[in-house]
């Protein structure tokens, strides 16, 4: 099999690279069939402005052609991110949040064809290995019936992660799409995740 690689990508270069990003986007996701166009277009109005947020990072995984990225941004304590929280922060979450030193962990996807690689723990990994942040979230689909475990919520704990309370639909336009990487995924559905509640992870950043 193709060995993979990680590079980082500028801002500059992360918007060249959006009409590939989007493909990999629609292959990840899969959603309903005859929706691929909508899936496509939604995902590039939202990594338009994701592109343009403070502190900007993303990092993507070669194999011959895109095989998967992962990216995120600085959220502010007062912006729209966090107005959707549902739950009263713990004092100490509160304390890091209200430094301004929040990062997002927006996007992780890798192609149906690469996952259970461990693609996405590398991504996750090296977007965040030299993140200057106090805190670093991420928003999941929330348990299916019965509480049952998404992938996603399985992989973030095993990350050392923990959930931290649920997040509203209002902030669609700053979550990001969610996950689909098969080694972290959350199962999504084209845009009827923008409007979904979510639940949000946290972790302190790796010194």
């Amino acid at each position: 099999m193709t060995d993979v690689y990680l590079r980082r990508l500028s801002r500059w270069q992360a918007e060249q690279q959006r009409g590939v990003v989007a493909d990999v986007h629609v292959t990840a996701y899969r959603g309903a069939a005859g929706a691929e166009y909508r899936d496509r277009q939604s995902f590039l109005n939202r990594f338009e402005r994701h592109v343009q947020r403070t502190d900007f990072d993303m990092v993507v995984a070669d194999a011959a052609g895109l095989v998967g990225c992962a990216y995120g941004f600085r959220v502010a304590r007062t912006g729209e991110w966090w107005s959707g929280f549902r739950d009263e922060l713990p004092a100490e979450i509160e304390e890091l949040t209200a430094s301004g030193r929040t990062f997002l962990l927006a996007e992780l996807m890798v192609l149906p064809s690469q996952r259970r690689r461990g693609i996405a723990t590398r991504l996750g990994e090296r977007l965040l290995a030299r993140l200057d942040a106090d805190l670093v979230v991420a928003a999941v689909d929330r348990p299916g019936e019965g509480d049952r475990k998404t992938a996603a919520e399985e992989t973030l704990h095993a990350w050392g992660w923990s959930k931290l309370g649920g997040l509203g639909p209002r902030v669609a336009s700053d979550v990001g799409s969610g996950w689909n990487s098969g080694d972290g995924a959350g199962d999504g559905a084209g845009d009827d995740r923008d409007t979904a509640a979510r639940e949000v992870w946290i972790r302190r950043p790796l010194r």
